[in-house]
């Protein structure tokens, strides 16, 4: 398959024509010029053409909760894609381990056959390992004190990808350290650290924060807390949930000025409402209020969101002015580069041929996972010549 494009985000800008050569799902050339071949070209010039995107924290979508049932992982992944999302970690917030266990046997088993959506290549738990006292829309019935006999078989062959715990409770940075060993990133969340206690989980093996500002204390001017450390730790990328909502503009910027542009991994975290009208949802065993504009559990916590990576995007950039190419980091080289990811989140000779295909007005046209059509839009087509 050889693509030509006029707008070409490696992530990186690439002004003027190029030609993409895809092979075996794989891109296997880029050029400035035509490749020498009789093979038809698919002329794709009218539109921008992006890495593919890849979410680190979904709780689900389409009226699933991966929580609540895990066996529909597959299943909403699949439906994931025409949101952009090439790669998904589907994530299971706090729960017994009967229900980790099932989401874990849910990704073993595979995608069901004809399977046209996201790659899964693991999963993302947020929890059960929290501090109680920001325990977000996590059930406090089941928030547990770290325990090596709980994460016993965690490990990124199983399809543990990413975890997030609480750093500063007791026999926590010994988990960490386990997990880290074992392939797995660690991330702090849902936690009452310290500036101090952050910056030993740091050195412990904590490489990342989970959505920024959200379940953990305020940035305060004698002790900046985990946020702090955060904010003021180059090495240590943050997630952060860009609706307007969970952290206000003013927030988003100084997290932009403190992160910079390689510093945040977008994420929607959003839940089983994602795709479909206002109404009452599930999330992990909490029945949640859902309008067109929020999440919320009885009590009024927000919980999750019904963001979509195409608003993320736009408002990061109306929020900070930042340019497309800045946030696009955001859904690309930044998470493949916090998960370990080389074959995906860029485009390069030997990468994934995942590919979202956009219009002039920023709209989501197409997306190609390893050199596949697998969403188009009503409007869209092939010009081949």
């Amino acid at each position: 398959m050889i693509i030509k494009t006029s707008n070409l985000y490696t992530p990186y800008h690439q002004e003027g024509d190029r030609w993409l050569k895809i092979e075996d799902g794989l891109i296997k050339g880029i050029s400035e010029t035509p490749f020498d071949t009789e093979e038809s070209v698919i002329d794709l010039s009218p539109y921008t053409l992006t890495p593919g995107w890849i979410e680190v924290q979904i709780n689900g979508a389409y009226g699933f909760d991966f929580t609540d049932d895990p066996a529909n992982i597959w299943e909403v992944a699949e439906k994931l894609a025409q949101l952009g999302f090439t790669t998904c970690l589907p994530t299971v917030i706090t729960s017994p381990k009967e229900t980790i266990e099932k989401a874990l046997n849910t990704w073993q088993g595979g995608p069901p056959e004809g399977y046209l959506g996201c790659q899964v290549p693991g999963l993302h738990l947020e929890g059960p390992f929290l501090n109680p006292l920001k325990k977000g829309a996590h059930r406090l019935d089941r928030i547990i004190s770290p325990d090596f006999d709980f994460i016993s078989n965690w490990n990124k062959k199983n399809g543990v990808q990413l975890v997030t715990l609480a750093p500063e409770l007791p026999g926590a940075l010994d988990i960490v350290q386990e997990l880290k060993e074992r392939g797995v990133v660690v991330s702090a969340g849902h936690s009452m650290a310290s500036g101090s206690q952050a910056k030993t989980a740091f050195d412990a093996g904590i490489s990342f924060g989970t959505h920024l500002y959200n379940a953990m204390p305020p940035l305060g001017h004698r002790d900046p807390g985990l946020t702090g450390a955060l904010l003021t730790t180059d090495a240590i990328p943050v997630g952060l949930i860009v609706d307007g909502i969970h952290s206000a503009p003013e927030m988003v910027n100084l997290a932009w000025r403190c992160k910079g542009e390689r510093g945040i991994v977008l994420v929607t975290d959003a839940m089983a409402a994602l795709g479909k009208p206002a109404g009452t949802y599930q999330l992990g065993g909490s029945a949640v209020t859902v309008t067109e504009l929020d999440a919320r559990l009885a009590d009024g916590t927000l919980a999750g969101s019904i963001l979509t990576p195409l608003e993320a995007i736009h408002l990061l950039m109306v929020y900070t002015g930042c340019s497309f190419e800045q946030a696009l980091y955001g859904w690309t080289i930044n998470p493949a580069t916090l998960m370990g990811y080389t074959d995906r989140g860029y485009l390069a000779v030997d990468t994934a041929a995942d590919l979202v295909v956009l219009d002039q007005f920023e709209s989501i046209q197409a997306v190609i996972i390893r050199g596949q059509l697998v969403y188009q839009s009503m409007d869209f087509s092939l010009k081949q010549k």
